[in-house]
């Protein structure tokens, strides 16, 4: 056994210890190590871990191995980010060592060098100064004028050009201009004026301001079109003023091109991206860039909340409802809620925005955790929509769509508006059936029918991915009665190209927008001209469109009836959200509400009084049931071949808890709502307290046992703190 100090290693494993080993032949361990990335032999194969304590070997520690390789001069992580992720391991009683892995870019993961942070910028080379004037007139040549005053860089063109890109790859490639490497820009010049705030607008800028110095919760509470991204942007300038970094989270990488040029124009200094739709080395920049303090500001999705801060200022959470803040595999941990941790340990301001917040979030500003600042009115000139529902019961649908809702749309179009037609489900229909004998389709691996896709020619499971080709004829009985029952995205878009054949019909959902930027790109098409959009959720968040005039809600009935207690808040978040897409400019918008349920009290709730009626309501049941906001949960999740190994693995995970003598209801094991899903059989345990303490001495008692029980090693199982799916 050593006498000098060990590295204890927190290794990307799922297993809730250290592993100790030497320093490299010829180096000591030091208390300054720690946060380090060191590269260690494991088994038959190399790991790259970060050295999460130093000290004196165990007693029963056996021959220990020497660290192959020390990856860092200096910690990657180390003060506040360090111990927030501590923090987080202990929260959600996962492996530090795959809490430290999931903040890590991928690059880092895998031993890389922290990226070099340089920027880049492109310039005409000297046969592209002589050869400016005889280029012909388009792409290239006003990429050349620009250039030739001398090199700009990426950002700038970004702004200027637009479309850039494939001119100066064609330069490039007639040795008529170079990319070259620049030097990352810190200035923070003033920002570009912008509208004029009104009274509500002010007094949040003001109170966000008022609490810079030190941590405060703000939840910015603004009915669609209010001007929440404004209060943004000011309290972003004067974070940047101070000399500060500001980072904004926002829920979908759709969200991001367009917040980032908002930012850019407005803020007046590079707005970086993080989000899953870059590659790594860019995603690794970015992240060099903040931790270096060299980026100020930083637009992400969800893994952005462990960026390095060394400069922090404020942290702000667009849409800060949104389901996709949460984790669901791996390290199940919630964006919003690590934000706010960090938040406090930075000792700075986190703001969440949100048309509709989360019961969650409410409730912390209705017992004062939070401060609630309202936004009540739409900015401008712009006015809330009219809503109406259609009673569709008895009447014929054409693809889901009936004669009022068309005869809307054809209005709408006639004024040369444009018009949003939601429907929460992609595809060309939700289930393939035999008309003779009944027949469905039904996914293979799954307990789930599979979706129709491709025009009816493709059935795809949107669980586990699976996919084949529509059959000839029924496998049961042979007929050729095979129908595609309901619609999707896709057969509405469909049923409406051919119903208006004068006008662009444009789907958006995750079939269209697979490509980088695609989103985008996609709106930037369709403009400001009449037309349609056909769309999931994907539209529903944020996006300002400006010409949009009518919101037709397509087949909200299968929201209204739920198993899940969280349902009636995500349908009615998700309504409020897609209709206050429409009117978001002078024009008045109106949204159209198809339904079979026209008498359903969640809808007459939020016609009536709109979201903080229908919360406020929500609430009091939540209260009376025992549900979170009102109490904490934490669901252990197991898989196997076999339901039995799934249900032997909970019952004794069921007992270990049992026996910590915690004041907890225990609930299962049982089947998952759905109970099969890419061929493994899947089991649940729900522990519920009404205090959150409580829960989580439990857990810290019997996760050991757990991990250490011979069923866990038969089935793949998981822990989820808080969670908000009950799958």
């Amino acid at each position: 056994m050593p006498d000098s100090p060990v590295w204890r290693l927190a290794l990307p494993l799922p297993l809730p210890r250290l592993f100790d080993y030497l320093p490299p032949v010829g180096e000591a361990a030091s208390a300054g190590d720690i946060g380090s990335r060191v590269r260690v032999p494991f088994g038959s194969r190399e790991l790259v871990g970060v050295i999460a304590e130093v000290g004196p070997a165990g007693d029963d520690t056996p021959q220990l191995k020497h660290a192959l390789a020390r990856l860092d001069p200096q910690p990657v992580f180390h003060g506040e980010l360090l111990e927030s992720l501590r923090w987080l391991a202990r929260y959600t009683h996962a492996p530090l060592g795959e809490v430290l892995a999931t903040a890590l870019p991928a690059t880092l993961r895998r031993g890389e060098a922290l990226a070099d942070t340089h920027a880049w910028a492109w310039q005409l080379t000297e046969a592209g100064r002589t050869a400016r004037e005889r280029l012909r007139a388009g792409k290239p040549r006003r990429l050349a004028d620009r250039l030739q005053d001398g090199a700009c860089d990426e950002d700038t063109l970004d702004d200027d050009l637009g479309d850039w890109r494939s001119a100066a790859r064609a330069l490039a490639k007639r040795e008529l201009a170079e990319r070259i490497a620049v030097p990352v820009s810190t200035r923070a010049p003033a920002p570009r004026p912008g509208p004029t705030l009104n009274a509500e607008q002010q007094a949040a800028v003001d109170a966000i301001l008022a609490s810079r110095d030190g941590f405060a919760a703000h939840l910015l509470d603004g009915v669609t079109g209010s001007g929440k991204t404004e209060v943004y942007l000011h309290a972003i300038a004067d974070c940047l003023a101070r000399g500060r970094q500001a980072l904004v989270l926002v829920p979908e990488i759709g969200l991001t091109p367009q917040t980032l040029a908002r930012f850019r124009a407005r803020l007046g200094v590079p707005v970086h991206a993080l989000h899953s739709g870059l590659g790594d080395a860019e995603r690794a920049r970015t992240w060099a860039a903040f931790a270096r303090g060299e980026a100020r500001v930083v637009v992400g999705t969800r893994s952005a909340v462990f960026l390095p801060m060394p400069d922090a200022g404020l942290i702000v959470i667009d849409e800060e409802h949104d389901g996709s803040f949460k984790q669901l595999d791996g390290i199940r941990y919630h964006a919003r809620d690590f934000a706010l941790v960090r938040g406090k340990t930075l000792g700075i301001p986190v703001v969440m925005g949100s048309a509709t917040p989360s019961l969650e979030t409410l409730r912390n500003a209705q017992t004062g955790r939070y401060t609630h600042l309202r936004l009540r009115e739409r900015a401008g000139d712009a006015q809330p929509p009219t809503v109406r529902v259609c009673d569709v019961r008895k009447r014929p649908l054409e693809a889901g769509l009936s004669q009022e809702l068309l005869d809307t749309i054809g209005r709408a179009l006639d004024a040369d508006g444009q018009v949003l037609v939601f429907k929460n489900r992609r595809g060309y229909a939700p289930v393939l059936l035999c008309h003779d004998c009944g027949w469905s389709a039904q996914c293979q691996r799954c307990d789930s029918p599979m979706t129709v896709h491709a025009g009816g020619r493709r059935l795809q499971c949107h669980h586990c991915g699976a996919r084949r080709p529509v059959p000839n004829a029924c496998p049961d009985c042979g007929g050729l009665a095979l129908q595609a029952q309901g619609a999707g995205t896709e057969r509405i878009e469909e049923a409406l190209a051919a119903r208006f054949p004068d006008v662009p019909v444009l789907r958006i959902d995750r079939g269209t927008t697979q490509h980088r930027d695609a989103l985008e790109q996609h709106l930037a098409r369709f403009g400001t001209q009449r037309g349609i959009l056909v769309g999931t959720q994907m539209l529903a968040k944020g996006h300002d469109l400006p010409q949009l005039t009518l919101v037709a809600v397509v087949g909200i009935d299968e929201g209204l009836f739920s198993a899940d207690f969280r349902a009636p808040e995500k349908l009615a978040q998700l309504l409020i959200q897609v209709a206050g897409r429409a009117g978001r400019a002078e024009r008045r918008g109106e949204v159209l509400l198809q339904t079979h349920h026209p008498g359903h009290p969640l809808l007459a709730t939020l016609l009536t009084g709109g979201y903080s009626a229908f919360a406020e309501e929500e609430l009091a049941q939540r209260e009376a049931a025992g549900f979170p906001p009102f109490a904490h949960l934490a669901m252990l999740r197991a898989e196997a071949k076999h339901t039995e190994a799934c249900e032997g693995f909970l019952r004794s995970a069921r007992a270990i808890v049992h026996d910590t003598g915690a004041a907890l209801d225990l609930h299962g094991p049982l089947p998952a709502p759905m109970p099969r899903r890419a061929g493994y059989q899947r089991a649940q345990l729900l522990l519920s307290s009404a205090d959150r303490r409580t829960l989580h001495s439990a857990l810290d008692a019997a996760m050991p046992a757990i991990h250490a029980l011979p069923d866990a090693r038969k089935v793949r199982w998981s822990l989820d703190v808080d969670p908000v799916d009950l799958y």
